[in-house]
């Protein structure tokens, strides 16, 4: 059975069993504690917390998940994925454990011409948690499952949560034989790898704290209501249905393996490290696609960074294969043909995601030279030393610095005869990874702080938002909040938040800036400086008292700031223009990947592999957009469905979550995106665009930042005055200028040149005297003086081997100083004859630095270094000279 068939199935049966379809959520979701979705219930978190009310009593669906917690055991195991299909169903304080289990069981042993999966009854194990008696009953009597195909197991095993603060609750796991050629007897507790997994049934009635009841803590509440959260491994039926060995054999997976063998030559099954290579080649693409797909580019940090890891892993992969020419984008082609009949939107948006994976693939074949020539450096030192092992502390220089697998540095080290101290690079791993996990717990704010938010969707329910339509509105207090607590009332000078009804405030989202304004009672004000909505259907307005005292329950007049709203839906509207104009000029890869819209101003992030926007695209951009101001097209705004908002070819936002109905805004037929924003009536009210210009803000990452409509006028009229005050300066006309202003530049580079050449000569011409003044130290000329002032850097290590150089035949040291302020800088060098006698100028740099709190290093020719002690300079020279005498 193919594995789209697989979703299709249980999404048929569920449909057909009351439950609503749900698509797929993004990988990417505002979720502080989650890098990227890794369970099918996190998009419906909101409910199982009673943070919203569902839209419905039980739901279903495929979604698709990232969990890289063991990226290094990926392809050593025969059923870790990165990137896999959580197929779930859910009740929302609808059924729970016994219409869980029924359907499980039904689903899971129902015949295959009936829709369901067909496994033999007699092969299921179940497992469940430690004192769930009532679990063990409904197994024995909807399943018939016997005594001993039911195990007892801990939480570690058989209690379930995100690993985050959030909801959870005990566990039951279905359990599939695969027979005794796969391993021991004894079930579940005796072998998972002949007793597989195949899904989890969480009956889910907890909320969980920091610290998890898997590992014997109690949980800190209740849920409001008894949920059910399941999730079953599709690649891990499909593996099972498929009759295959691993979950990368399957037929959504075997397919990069295949493209793999044909770069390669080699044939998977002949070598288990080939084949451990082909497998993550597998994995990886596949989560790589899937990641990009969904807005992430490579990065230093977060998810790019992950992305980063997984692209260079499959690089690394095909290299110890044999393979040096590109791979990513012909794996990501594989990739997209697999997987698009269930997830369209990568055929769609592939020129995007070809184009990222094949600028870090360039850009990573760049760092393998880079980090090539270090390695090279470092395992000639390590023989040169007599040394028979690479250092740890260098092999992660080549790891954390330049982007080196350790698997590589450990071939390469054995081709040269070396072996690695793994322990060592281990340990500095680890010492990264601690502080990573304490940067990420810090990040961790769960849910703990909403329980006021909470309390209030449950008295009143959510807001009602009516700022679309208008700024001015009747309301009433149906929650006050300090410090994270309710109160009845608060005073002049508090800083509040404010829970309306009803309002016409536009709380901060989509990269556009929250409303201000006031909210006023019979004989209260409250100055509103902020709107968030920190649970979904709550909309709270953060302000101060300003006169009087608040109350609940109170009526208010809410009055929203005109100006400022008209001037950030002016800038959200140009953002959706300069959107629509750069994917028109740089093609689908120049997808958004981050806006700010505040008053008069945008800053809008977007994908560009290819690098750098030349200036006269973004003329061209610029040029474009405001010709649609001038068009002055209708902006219209309409709800729809999701599937009627792909037909019309409306752009979603990566990580952004839509629910069934979507909101899209049109501008004429220029623009078409979904968005929940506020936006100008006609494009003609935003007056005038202007491009200031683009930068990179990381790895195929760029950002153009614009003013709109009287900024951008104020913007233009500051240019032209400077513009005019240039033009009398250099008494030239304003398209002169230009012209004129190269000239001058060019001719005090010429002055500059000349200067130095001047300088140079000047440098130089103190090198005879030197070399004529050098002592005798046991037969070495020494020349170790202060150089003359304002010789430093290049120019120092220019003297150093002039002088070397009028010493002749003879044994000769040079050592320069240069001090300037708190530092001092020094070279060494040394002729020939010198080396012949063991003086080499690294070598004897250590003799001297300490005097001037410094070191260095170099070759035997020639060294340099500095330190923090000019004043040691002669006794630097005095022990460079003893040095000598012992030699």
């Amino acid at each position: 059975m193919q594995t789209h068939e697989i979703a299709r199935r249980f999404s048929q049966y569920f449909a057909d069993h009351g439950h609503t379809r749900v698509p797929s959520a993004s990988l990417i979701l505002d979720d502080p504690t989650l890098l990227f979705v890794n369970a099918g219930m996190v998009q419906f978190k909101p409910y199982f917390l009673g943070q919203a009310p569902p839209p419905y009593p039980r739901a279903t669906s495929i979604q698709k998940c990232v969990r890289t917690g063991d990226i290094d055991e990926v392809g050593r195991t025969t059923r870790h994925n990165t990137f896999f299909q959580m197929a779930g169903n859910f009740s929302f304080g609808d059924y729970f454990k016994a219409g869980a289990i029924e359907h499980a069981w039904n689903l899971v042993t129902g015949s295959q011409d009936a829709g369901g999966y067909g496994f033999d009854p007699d092969r299921i194990w179940v497992t469940v948690y430690d004192d769930d008696d009532e679990a063990i009953g409904l197994w024995r009597k909807i399943a018939g499952l016997p005594t001993e195909r039911i195990q007892r197991r801990g939480g570690e095993d058989n209690y379930w949560d995100m690993g985050v603060p959030g909801p959870g609750g005990p566990c039951s796991e279905i359990y599939f034989d695969r027979g005794p050629q796969h391993g021991r007897d004894g079930g579940p507790e005796a072998d998972e790898d002949r007793y597989l997994e195949i899904w989890n049934l969480v009956f889910m009635q907890d909320e969980r704290g920091e610290l998890s009841p898997k590992k014997g803590y109690p949980p800190v509440g209740t849920l409001p209501k008894k949920n059910i959260d399941t999730g079953m491994g599709v690649e891990r039926v499909a593996y099972l249905l498929q009759g295959v060995d691993n979950v990368y054999e399957t037929d959504l997976v075997r397919p990069v393996i295949a493209r793999a063998e044909e770069f390669s030559g080699r044939r998977y099954g002949s070598s288990p490290e080939d084949d451990v290579r082909f497998r993550v080649i597998a994995d990886h693409a596949r989560s790589g696609v899937m990641i990009i797909g969904d807005g992430v580019t490579p990065s230093n940090e977060g998810r790019g960074y992950v992305l980063r890891r997984l692209l260079r892993r499959i690089v690394r992969s095909s290299r110890l294969l044999g393979v040096h020419e590109p791979v990513l984008p012909a794996f990501a082609e594989v990739v997209r043909d697999a997987m698009a009949p269930s997830y369209p939107e990568l055929a769609t948006d592939f020129e995007r995601i070809s184009a990222v994976v094949r600028a870090e693939e360039e850009a990573f074949l760049s760092t393998l030279t880079a980090g090539s020539k270090i390695f090279d450096t470092a395992v000639a030192a390590t023989k040169e030393s007599g040394g028979t092992q690479l250092a740890g502390d260098k092999a992660f220089q080549l790891h954390d610095t330049y982007g080196f697998p350790i698997d590589l540095t450990l071939e390469m080290a054995s081709e040269a005869g070396l072996t690695v101290d793994e322990q060592g690079f281990r340990s500095l791993m680890e010492e990264q990874r601690s502080r990573a996990k304490a940067d990420a717990a810090a990040r961790k704010t769960g849910h703990l702080g909403v329980q006021a938010y909470r309390t209030v969707l449950d008295n009143a329910g959510t807001s009602d938002f009516l700022g679309y339509d208008e700024l001015v509105a009747d309301a009433a207090i149906v929650g006050l909040i300090v410090d994270g607590v309710g109160v009845p009332a608060v005073g002049q000078g508090t800083a509040v938040e404010v829970v309306l009804d009803r309002t016409p405030f536009y709380a901060e989202g989509g990269g556009q800036q929250a409303d201000m304004g006031v909210i006023v009672g019979a004989d209260f004000t409250i100055t509103v400086s902020d709107v968030q909505a920190p649970v979904p259907g709550l909309i709270v307005h953060r302000g101060v008292v300003t006169a009087g005292e608040a109350r609940i329950d109170v009526q208010v007049h809410a009055e929203v700031d005109t100006e400022r709203r008209a001037a950030v839906s002016r800038a959200h509207s140009a953002t959706h223009l300069v959107h629509a104009g750069m994917r028109r000029a740089l093609g689908d890869a120049a997808a958004q990947a981050g806006s700010l819209n505040a008053p008069g101003r945008l800053r809008f992030d977007f994908t560009s592999p290819a690098g750098a926007v030349p200036p006269s695209v973004l003329a061209d951009v610029e040029d474009e957009v405001n010709a649609v101001l001038i068009a002055d097209h209708d902006v219209r705004a309409f709800v729809t469905s999701q599937e009627e908002a792909r037909k019309l070819g409306a752009l979603a936002l990566f990580g952004e979550k839509y629910g069934d109905e979507v909101r899209i805004i049109e501008i004429g037929e220029y623009s078409r995106e979904l968005c929940g924003g506020t936006h100008v009536l006609r494009s003609g009210q935003l007056g005038l665009v202007k491009l200031l210009g683009e930068a990179s803000i990381g790895s195929g990452v760029r950002r153009v930042e614009a003013l709109v409509g009287l900024d951008a006028f104020r913007y233009l009229a500051k240019e032209h005055v400077l513009v005019s005050q240039l033009a009398e300066q250099f008494k030239a006309k304003p398209e002169e200028l230009p012209e004129r202003i190269n000239g001058i530049v060019e001719r005090l580079r010429q002055a500059e040149r000349e200067l130095e050449k001047v300088r140079a000569d000047a440098v130089l011409s103190s090198a005879g005297a030197l070399a004529e003044g050098a002592e005798d130290v046991d037969g070495v000329a020494l020349v170790a003086v202060a150089a003359p002032d304002g010789v430093g850097g290049n120019d120092l290590r220019a003297l150093a081997s002039d002088v070397r150089g009028r010493l002749g035949a003879r044994p000769g040291v040079v050592a320069l100083f240069s001090a300037d302020g708190e530092k001092v800088s020094f070279v060494v060098a040394t002729t020939s004859a010198a080396r012949d006698r063991g003086l080499a100028a690294g070598k004897l740099v250590p003799a001297f630095a300490p005097a001037v709190s410094g070191r260095g290093g170099g070759k035997p020719d020639l060294a340099q270094g500095g330190g923090t002690n000019p004043a040691g300079v002669a006794e630097a020279v005095a022990a460079l000279r003893a040095a000598l005498r012992a030699a």
